[in-house]
């Protein structure tokens, strides 16, 4: 039977709702202001909290801090309750972490409604999270922050702007965060002995890059670059490291970073062992999918960045693309390459 400590100064309203909630099958601790209540918590943990705001003693902000600064408290799913409608004090009790919002007055179904979700919700993790859907991340984050008790993890999640061809770190720079791209492209970029630039990895929407580094413990080894316009959401190194060693968490974060460092560590192989038409296909077919997936996509990407990608001079890859045009399999414009034939250009041995 899962535990419901509901703070409610209004007597009236505090013994209804205790009953709506004990009837669903609730065990249900009740107090009536803020600090009675987080000695109740304290004494029994609960599954979850309901909250008013406007309450003598200490109110249900001060009740928020206290629970996200406890170690025992901390990641209890919290819903306010209050009547209270302006969007100001929702937003004040968003950024302290509160998982919803109900007002006064409210039906039955209402509140068990929002009840039963975020018990369901901070069970456990996902299977999987959709990081190109716009709030991808903020879910995984804000799930993560519940079901490890990360009380500490960062709520600001704002989104940089970053413009086209401008750095976001250099080779050399100390690492202190990891980025996620929620629009636009980066690339990350190395340069050879010889002067020439090579392009490490290319990062889409969705993605997370700039992470390794703050693995090894080590300053940046390649440059990363805006090649387009981009959003971004930095992650704090601390908030990395939680994320890393919560046991219930941080199998799930290695997932969603994992399949980039594969593609990564295939590439290096393909630009050591393949040849050079070889690594034009398979670069082209990376960025077809990464750009829609659907046969006539455009690419856009510039001929020095892609001979960079691909690790040629830009006249070889320039004479390689205009072999895959003669052969059908590409359509060539100036500004912008279309894979017509997908297919074939994978099932091809060069």
């Amino acid at each position: 039977m899962k535990t419901i400590l509901l703070i409610e100064d209004n007597e009236l309203i505090r013994e209804n709702t205790a009953e709506i909630l004990e009837l669903s099958g609730y065990h249900v601790l009740t107090a009536e202001n803020g600090k009675i209540g987080v000695e109740r918590a304290l004494a029994t943990k609960p599954d979850l909290v309901v909250c008013d705001i406007m309450m003598p003693v200490l109110d249900g902000y001060g009740v928020l801090q206290i629970f996200n600064q406890n170690p025992q408290l901390a990641g209890v799913p919290f819903i306010f309750l209050t009547a209270k409608t302006e969007r100001t004090d929702q937003r004040r009790g968003m950024e302290l972490g509160a998982d919803d919002y109900l007002t006064k007055p409210f039906d039955e179904a209402e509140l068990l409604s929002a009840i039963s979700g975020r018990l369901n919700r901070f069970r456990h993790l996902k299977p999987d999270y959709d990081l190109q859907a716009p709030e991808g991340l903020n879910e995984f984050l804000d799930d993560a922050r519940a079901v490890g008790n990360l009380a500490s993890l960062s709520a600001d999640r704002r989104v940089h702007t970053v413009r086209k061809k401008h750095d976001i770190y250099l080779e050399g720079d100390e690492p202190t965060r990891v980025y996620f791209v929620k629009s636009g492209r980066v690339k990350t970029v190395k340069a050879t002995a010889g002067g020439k630039e090579l392009i490490t990895g290319l990062y889409g929407a969705g993605e997370f890059f700039g992470y390794l580094p703050l693995l090894q413990q080590t300053a940046h080894s390649d440059s990363a670059v805006a090649v387009d316009d981009s959003e971004l959401v930095y992650i704090p190194r601390d908030d990395f490291a939680q994320l890393l060693r919560n046991p219930t968490v941080g199998q799930q974060f290695i997932r969603l970073l994992a399949g980039r460092v594969a593609e990564r560590e295939e590439q290096l192989l393909g630009m050591a062992y393949n040849s050079i038409r070889r690594r034009v296909a398979d670069t082209l077919l990376r960025m077809h999918e990464q750009a829609a997936g659907s046969p006539g996509a455009a690419i856009y990407l510039s001929r020095d960045d892609m001979a960079a990608l691909v690790g040629t001079a830009p006249e070889s890859l320039i004479r390689t693309l205009s072999e895959f045009k003669n052969d059908g399999l590409i359509e060539l414009t100036p500004k912008n390459i279309r894979v017509l034939q997908p297919d074939k250009l994978r099932r091809a041995h060069w």
